[in-house]
């Protein structure tokens, strides 16, 4: 029998994976239930679902900051121990430091695995360019605007060249207007780094634009109740994948599944 190969190893692996919660009076809460998922190294995924149905645990478990009750979560093909300096995150609440400029900040991961200040400086500003914030370099987070300080959190993020990419609502706050463009951005960004992203959100749209696969988690206690190929070309551009017909047909048919879920949760 023929051994599957490094490359055919997923970057992210969950196998019959339970979670359980226990609150300090005692109660027992099930957030996720043998629920199981491939990601592939490259791939980018978005995972919907009912407001509390367990979501946001599954990137949790990713990181190792929780452990399955019972199954297992690997990444790279190894069981998760602690965190992993090759996952990067962006979250709905920017991480950036306040007291530090935008060069500052997105300069702070390369200096923390090692490189000159000079290095990381001359690094950051090629992100910073490519973000296109090269006027801003030295404002402060609370001179930017929210979108501004999203593509902040952005370089921070794809300056260390992450191989798995997880966002959880990262666009939420913003404006439509503000959020469209963000997606694009990411795409491009993403296109370019051959990373694998898996992306929390409670809107299906962003989930089919942004997304090759779109999981559907039922209500809690949640596991895996489908799995949506998103057949729509690339590259995309999200403002105008949108209208495409195939692309109103996948929508209707995730949401057909979804609403389920949504009237139980």
């Amino acid at each position: 029998m023929n051994q599957p190969s490094v490359r055919d190893t997923p970057a992210i692996q969950f196998n019959h994976v339970s979670c359980r919660f226990i609150s300090p009076d005692g109660h027992a809460t099930l957030a996720l239930r043998d629920f199981s998922m491939s990601v592939a190294k490259g791939e980018f995924v978005a995972i919907v679902g009912p407001t509390g149905c367990g979501k946001s645990t599954t990137l949790s478990m990713i990181t190792g900051l929780l452990k399955p009750t019972t199954g297992e979560v690997r990444v790279m093909g190894q069981p998760v121990d602690g965190i992993d300096p090759r996952i990067g995150f962006v979250f709905q609440a920017d991480a950036v430091f306040p007291w530090r400029t935008v060069l500052e900040n997105v300069a702070a991961g390369p200096l923390y695995r090692g490189r000159s200040k000079a290095a990381a400086h001359d690094l950051a500003h090629e992100w910073i360019r490519r973000v296109g914030l090269d006027k801003f370099a030295k404002h402060y987070p609370h001179q930017l605007s929210g979108g501004m300080r999203k593509r902040v959190a952005l370089a921070q993020t794809f300056i260390n060249n992450p191989e798995i990419l997880l966002m959880d609502e990262p666009f939420s706050a913003l404006d439509m207007q503000t959020r469209t463009l963000m997606q694009d951005e990411l795409l491009q960004l993403w296109s370019g780094n051959a990373g694998s992203v898996v992306f929390v959100t409670h809107d299906l749209e962003e989930a089919i634009a942004l997304a090759d696969r779109v999981f559907v988690l039922s209500a809690r206690p949640a596991t895996l109740k489908n799995v949506y190929e998103i057949d729509l070309p690339r590259p995309r551009v999200t403002s105008e994948i949108r209208y495409e017909p195939r692309f109103v047909e996948i929508s209707r048919q995730i949401w057909h599944d979804l609403r389920e879920e949504v009237k139980i949760g």
